[in-house]
């Protein structure tokens, strides 16, 4: 069965997503998270890579197991094995002729430079609440 996931993550600490032979990548955490809840190995196909330090809010990656599993044990089940910079937010089962790449019909990249001598905190702050989708100002009682 093949299964297509949405994936998000804070890249501040990441090599970038495609696995490398050194360096802390994406896509091994997502591999390893997901070999844990299949119960075997797997590889996972995405969209479109990203490099060092850039982050995704919308990343699809596919991936075929015969494990049985809900798409919510899917979801819980790759984040209990998740770092708190990665998150899977969607399962869904998909035709076997569904590639991530190949069956995109589109893609939207966001790009915010900020240029000046002291860095920028707040964009952090911003992007973080952003990923996690709560809005910037709101609070929670």
């Amino acid at each position: 069965m093949r299964i297509a996931l949405g994936v998000e993550y804070d890249g501040a600490n990441f090599n970038g997503w495609q696995i490398q032979a050194h360096g802390r990548t994406v896509q091994g955490c997502v591999e390893q998270a997901l070999a844990q809840v299949a119960n075997h190995e797997v590889r996972v196909f995405c969209a479109g890579r990203t490099d060092t330090g850039v982050h995704a809010t919308g990343q699809v990656v596919h991936f075929d197991s015969d494990a049985v599993r809900s798409k919510r044990g899917w979801v819980r089940g790759a984040n209990a094995n998740l770092p708190g910079d990665v998150a899977i937010v969607w399962a869904k089962p998909v035709s076997d002729v569904f590639h991530a790449r190949f069956s995109a019909q589109r893609r939207r990249y966001r790009y915010v430079i900020y240029s000046r001598s002291v860095r920028p905190t707040f964009l952090l702050i911003i992007s973080r609440l952003r990923l996690s989708g709560e809005e910037p100002g709101a609070h929670r009682a």
